[in-house]
């Protein structure tokens, strides 16, 4: 039987898992298929409760799991195979290559003088990266990753001859021993491409809340400066559609939790960078659970921020880069047409593991979350369960990581 634990995703419901496990005497090794750790808080400008930077709570975890030599971590990593049983599994890992030296070089001024491009999925399309690149300053781990793909013959020349580049390092199969798994895959956004009435991905001035998100970082496209992606004005009137493709037979039949946290959270964003801005939030039902309830006070009172009951029907494109609104007033029974800078779409989570093929045996419901696995000595932490907020994927990281000690103390 293995002592050994094994955690599939690098998100802070995984991290909290892999140190909680690892401060009680296990070794662990976390599994996550991008090239840095973090998950989707390191994409966010801002999260709840205390509304601080991604890097500080990240910052914490990274130092843990540095100072903790039982955790190992592998990054461009996914689990490929599994056999064995309840206690004594047999996990294949196949890692892709980095094409980068093995210890954090300052790569920068190098990256810089390349003259390829890529789109920079980490920004949701709203920029470009470099192929040699970090996702963020504070990216864990602190290392460059290169993507060939993007080179061009130029630049392969010059990785070539760069001795902390290796482009001839290939994909590897490792295998780990573990006695307990616990799955922490996360959560993507819906793809906002199936909802063609909102204006996603036609109308140049209407973006998903994670978008928004990146507009606001500091480490974003736009260094933090709140501006339309069209033309980079300081937008004056800002919609935020809720329930864009959640709590719909045909998209995502849920709720997904923290969308209308997530929006109020971005009208402040907009309001205390741009004081003449204002915000028109339309939704279905207003939800803020516990102690973000004060959130949504402070918002109702600032005078900023207007909170319409009622569905949007329709986004479009009109003169001046601005963006045409067609929705209903639920509450005057009122048709309203409004016109703004700038829509936000509060697009819904998607577990990761949705449509994807997981080589684990894990049963998911109709919309990809996991519903049970337990018996196997499998355990789902984070919003590869249901919709969580960071507090919340934190708590269930720690119980998931409780009960795979337990396995493999044979208890």
């Amino acid at each position: 039987m293995s002592s050994a634990i094994l955690v599939v995703g690098g998100g802070f419901a995984g991290l909290t898992a892999a140190i909680e496990a690892a401060e009680l005497g296990h070794d662990v090794y976390i599994v996550e298929k991008t090239p840095f750790l973090g998950g989707r808080v390191a994409q966010l400008n801002k999260y709840f409760p205390k509304l601080c930077p991604p890097s500080c709570g990240l910052e914490i975890q990274f130092q843990r799991i540095r100072n903790n030599p039982r955790i190992k971590f592998f990054t461009l990593a996914e689990v490929t195979a599994l056999s064995g049983s309840k206690g004594n599994y047999t996990v294949q890992v196949t890692l892709q290559p980095r094409h980068t030296a093995a210890h954090a070089v300052d790569l920068g001024f190098f990256a810089s003088g390349l003259e390829g491009e890529a789109v920079n999925d980490f920004d949701f399309g709203l920029s470009t990266r470099k192929p040699l690149y970090k996702s963020a300053p504070f990216a864990f781990p602190s290392r460059y990753v290169l993507d060939p793909k993007s080179l061009t013959a130029a630049d392969k020349a010059k990785a070539a001859s760069c001795k902390f580049i290796n482009l001839n390092e290939e994909a590897r199969t490792i295998e780990l021993q573990v006695g307990a798994i616990v799955v922490a895959t996360g959560w993507k956004p819906y793809d906002v491409t199936n909802l063609s009435n909102l204006g996603a991905g036609t109308v140049k001035n209407c973006i998903t809340n994670m978008q928004m998100e990146r507009l606001a970082s500091p480490y974003g496209p736009t260094a933090g400066k709140l501006v339309r992606p069209s033309d980079h004005v300081a937008p004056r009137r800002v919609c935020f559609v809720q329930c864009a493709g959640s709590r719909d037979q045909n998209h995502l039949n849920y709720c997904s939790y923290i969308c209308c946290m997530a929006s109020i959270k971005q009208c402040f964003y907009v309001v205390e960078a741009l004081p003449d801005a204002h915000c028109d939030i339309f939704y279905i039902d207003l939800r803020a659970p516990g102690r973000y309830i004060k959130t949504l006070d402070k918002a109702k009172a600032s005078g900023k921020v207007s909170f319409i009951k009622g569905k949007v029907a329709n986004v479009e494109q009109i003169e001046g880069d601005r963006v045409r609104v067609q929705a209903e007033d639920a509450v005057r029974g009122e048709k309203l047409t409004l016109d703004y800078d700038l829509v936000v779409l509060a697009t819904g989570m998607q577990p990761s593991l949705s449509k994807e093929n997981c080589p684990l045996p894990l049963p998911l419901d109709e919309e990809g979350f996991v519903m049970g696995g337990e018996e196997a000595g499998i355990f789902a932490a984070g919003c590869a369960v249901m919709p969580l907020d960071v507090t919340r994927s934190a708590q269930t990281g720690t119980a998931a990581a409780l009960k795979a000690v337990q396995t493999v103390e044979g208890r």
